[in-house]
């Protein structure tokens, strides 16, 4: 098992360097990090003023990766799926690669100061989150767990990294 960090556009390199020593150390497995691809604009949505995750999922996709190989695209712009005003990120089961959106997890974009130790942490969680996904884990009931669903970011902000005692067992099949 490998997972490879992929940033599709301008990503700050110190987040994408703390993303892939954490995702090592939850998942215990190598974590390599891949070139930046500018490949975003495609999936721009003018009347949103949003890019469509499943749209960037895709490329990916496309762009194509190793039998058990585990992909998690990493941007700054502000992502959606339909029927929902933005996400944080998104994942498809079957193909293996997630997606997470950096932009709404910092302070910054609810005009607040600055917190790089709050921006870090939501972006670990997001990005362990959409991960889970692709090992097959779906949302947990378990406010804690990293696999519950982020409504919001006080969501993401309560629940811990940590997979529940009902979601690790899942993970290790």
């Amino acid at each position: 098992m490998k997972i490879t960090v992929k940033p599709l556009d301008d990503v700050d390199k110190d987040i994408i360097d703390t993303l892939k020593q954490k995702l090592n150390s939850i998942f215990g497995c190598p974590v390599c990090i891949a070139p930046s691809h500018d490949v975003i604009d495609k999936a721009y949505d003018s009347n949103r003023k949003q890019y469509l995750a499943s749209s960037l999922l895709k490329t990916i996709n496309e762009s194509g990766h190793i039998q058990n190989e585990r992909v998690l695209a990493v941007v700054n712009v502000d992502l959606y799926t339909p029927g929902l005003n933005y996400i944080f990120g998104e994942a498809h089961i079957d193909s293996g690669t997630a997606i997470i959106s950096l932009c709404r997890l910092r302070q910054e974009y609810y005009d607040l100061p600055p917190d790089e130790d709050l921006f870090i942490s939501r972006s670990i969680k997001e990005a362990v989150h959409e991960i889970g996904h692709t090992f097959g884990l779906g949302h947990c009931s378990d406010l804690r767990c990293v696999m519950h669903f982020s409504n919001s970011l006080s969501d993401t902000d309560w629940k811990s990294t940590a997979f529940c005692s009902q979601c690790r067992p899942k993970l290790l099949r």
